[in-house]
């Protein structure tokens, strides 16, 4: 109706929008989520019926984040349009009951089919599989109760000829892996939990009956990643079993994903040794247990590499430049590097020297220099200072990838060092970043627009020009070094945070004010910028990035204070397409205001509020709910009462369920002891996509899944 009334208002002024030719409507439609197009604009005229089931916008059909989107929806989609649908992408669709799967039956001609995050049961997986004979491609969840010997002859055939599976496990199982004897790209996500609801233990030891003999004899990738817990790490264990008695010839990709401490045992040394003698990687991820002090990759041959992850690994610069840069030589292929918490890999060597010493900057340059073409960099959670040596800051050296997409750095490498070592310290720097009462200080004004802001800029400030030259940077994370989320994962919040790093306290309004000239950022993360005044950069970018889709700040300047909140709420204004809001910060006041300024983003859709001894106003949640009708993901954990808190989510779940299907409300007390049972209920891709604190950047291969 609307396009419509539209055309008569267009004829009027002498243009008619069917008018356009096929080519650019159908560019214009691919725009549009594909059950808008089938089920409402194909509706509207004869034209748009047609170009609606274009095989260009049928043959993908993406729901993974259509939150609108309801079982009915779905089964009048499969019901037009089933057949013509190749490749179905319905990926953390949580809130779509189970039954919903038996309508994917229609799509006889599926070839990839993600149903990760979804509720399928055996014998449900079973009736589906056993009729899309042309799949290659599948994703699914597989939960308590999934039982392989439920699945049919029909299935396991089906299940034969797949050659990409991705497996996210909530329980110990091989689940389908033992029926696809074709693989080639195997993708394991390990999400089990260390107990169960009732308190027991839980074991990593697979269900009685199961098939142990994974068919890797073709794979090409494999990939892991574990959550905490030792149930994770005894399941894994399992599954490269098999690859340490023969290792697959053409594996080019050989990528495992575990925090904190991954041992490794005899297995996994025959594993490693057999990839070094015969297989080629392109992309190789280790646990640090098993690069840490041994000469692996002295010995592991590399053919075209795209992705590195040296993550929390004790390898030195000279290591990384000798043994994986190879002097300079056939890193162009080389698109992803991850060298998060490696504190020492811009150093020479690690044996005597301190995390806090200056880099050398030679090291860098070499980096920069062999992988010329790096499009995602992640050197956060370290120590990284510049010497006072002209020209060898880490920003000027940076400076030089031009390819650059997403970058993550700590908060200390940006410092410009000739600046900290001219001024004395301020008042401001001799605050002590604690919890309490502060004492008034006097402080610098800043302006609070961006024209006066321009005005005041450091022309030689190497952050400044490292940010001029970056210019279709789509995501960047600036976190403190020493900075830790108060809500980990798998244990209770932290309830004291370590000071920043000394060369981090002059980072303040000056340095976010300059990220305002990434024109395309996307993303963007700051973490523990401890010399935030007034926030006013805060402004800038809201005024000039107008492609922000996703903000995460935590700590910033003083702990006892929100000092940036005027000028958030004056950049929450400008952020029209704003979708994921992540806000970590003691004693945050989310009132009345702050949700009216928050209104102001239409389209924002998920939002996570973490504040110690934080508070909220119910009735204002409540009227932005009702306002922000893109919102299906409200997530606060403050220092409210138990009480208050039940009472709000219910009162939300109870107003806007009904309206938004895929509605999730989490609000629960900071500091409970029951926060971690809270948060395993939550949906892995809110959990995994914003309500934990990470860094993402480099997280993984890119286009490791469609």
């Amino acid at each position: 109706q609307e396009i419509v009334s539209g055309e008569s208002e267009e004829e009027s002024n002498g243009v008619n929008l069917m008018e356009f030719s096929d080519e650019i409507l159908l560019h214009i439609l691919s725009y549009v989520p594909c059950t808008d197009l089938v089920l409402n604009v194909r509706r509207t005229c004869r034209k748009l019926a047609t170009l609606c089931l274009d095989k260009s916008l049928t043959h993908t059909v993406l729901l993974q984040k259509d939150y609108k989107v309801n079982k009915d929806k779905v089964k009048q989609l499969m019901r037009d349009i089933g057949k013509e649908i190749y490749q179905l992408n319905m990926a953390g669709c949580y809130w779509l009951p189970s039954s919903t799967i038996d309508h994917v039956t229609r799509c006889k001609n599926l070839v990839k089919l993600n149903l990760s995050g979804c509720h399928v049961t055996s014998l449900r997986l079973s009736k589906m599989l056993s009729t899309l004979q042309h799949l290659r491609s599948l994703a699914i969840d597989v939960n308590p109760g999934f039982d392989a010997s439920q699945l049919s002859s029909e299935c396991k055939a089906t299940l034969s000829r797949v050659s990409e599976l991705k497996q996210t496990l909530y329980t110990p199982s091989y689940g389908v892996v033992p029926c696809c004897t074709s693989l080639e790209k195997l993708l394991l996500y390990f999400e089990i939990l260390d107990r169960s609801r009732e308190g027991f233990m839980l074991s990593g030891q697979l269900m009685v009956g199961e098939s142990n003999v994974p068919h890797y004899q073709n794979l090409r990738i494999f990939y892991a990643r574990l959550a905490p817990g030792y149930v994770n790490q005894e399941v894994v264990r399992l599954y490269l079993a098999v690859l340490s008695d023969r290792t697959p010839e053409n594996l080019h990709a050989f990528l495992i994903s575990a925090p904190g401490s991954f041992a490794e045992t005899g297995a996994t040394k025959n594993l490693l040794d057999s990839m070094a003698r015969n297989v080629r990687l392109d992309a190789l991820q280790l646990p640090k247990a098993w690069i840490n002090g041994s000469g692996l990759l002295q010995h592991l041959k590399f053919n075209n590499p795209f992705y590195f992850s040296f993550s929390r690994c004790t390898l030195s610069g000279g290591h990384l430049i000798q043994r994986v840069i190879n002097g300079g030589k056939d890193l162009k292929s080389l698109t992803s590097l991850n060298l998060s918490g490696c504190v020492h890999c811009l150093a020479p060597e690690s044996l005597f020297r301190k995390a806090e010493d200056d880099i050398d900057s030679s090291i860098l340059e070499s980096l920069v220099v062999s992988c010329c073409n790096l499009r995602h960099l992640n050197l956060s959670a370290a120590h990284h200072h510049s010497s006072e040596s002209i020209g060898n800051h880490l920003c000027q050296l940076l400076s030089r990838l031009k390819h650059l997409l997403s970058l993550a750095l700590p908060v200390c490498s940006i410092t410009d060092v000739a600046a900290n070592v001219e001024k004395p310290p301020t008042a401001s720097n001799l605050v002590p970043q604690t919890f309490g009462r502060k004492v008034r200080i006097g402080i610098q004004t800043y302006p609070r627009n961006l024209a006066d802001q321009a005005n005041q800029k450091i022309e030689s400030s190497v952050f400044w020009a490292l940010m001029g030259n970056l210019r279709f940077l789509e995501t960047l994370e600036i976190i403190g070094s020493s900075f830790s989320s108060a809500m980990p994962r798998n244990e209770p919040a932290i309830r004291n945070s370590l000071p920043p790093c000394v060369r981090a306290q002059s980072v303040g309004d000056s340095e976010v004010a300059a990220i305002s000239q990434l024109t395309y950022l996307q993303s963007l993360t700051l973490a523990q910028l401890p010399n935030i005044l007034t926030g006013s950069g805060l402004i800038s970018i809201g005024l000039q990035c107008h492609h922000l889709r996703t903000l995460s700040l935590a700590n910033l300047g003083m702990m006892g204070k929100v000092v940036y909140m005027s000028a958030l709420m004056d950049m929450l204004k400008h952020c029209k397409c704003l979708r994921d809001l992540r806000l970590e910060q003691p004693y945050f006041c989310a009132g009345a205001q702050f949700f009216q300024a928050l209104s102001h983003c239409s389209s924002l859709q998920r939002l996570c509020i973490v504040s110690r001894s934080g508070t909220l106003q119910s009735d204002a949640v409540m009227s932005f709910m009702a306002n922000c009708l893109e919102v299906i993901m409200c997530h606060m954990f403050m220092g409210e009462s138990l009480t208050v808190c039940k009472n709000l989510q219910q009162s939300i779940v109870r107003s806007f369920q009904a309206d938004r299907p895929a509605l999730n409300v989490v609000i629960f007390p900071l500091l409970h002891e029951d926060l971690t049972e809270v948060i395993r209920d939550v949906p892995m891709r809110h959990l995994d996509e914003i309500t934990l604190f990470k860094s993402r950047v480099a997280e993984e291969p890119p286009n490791l899944w469609w």
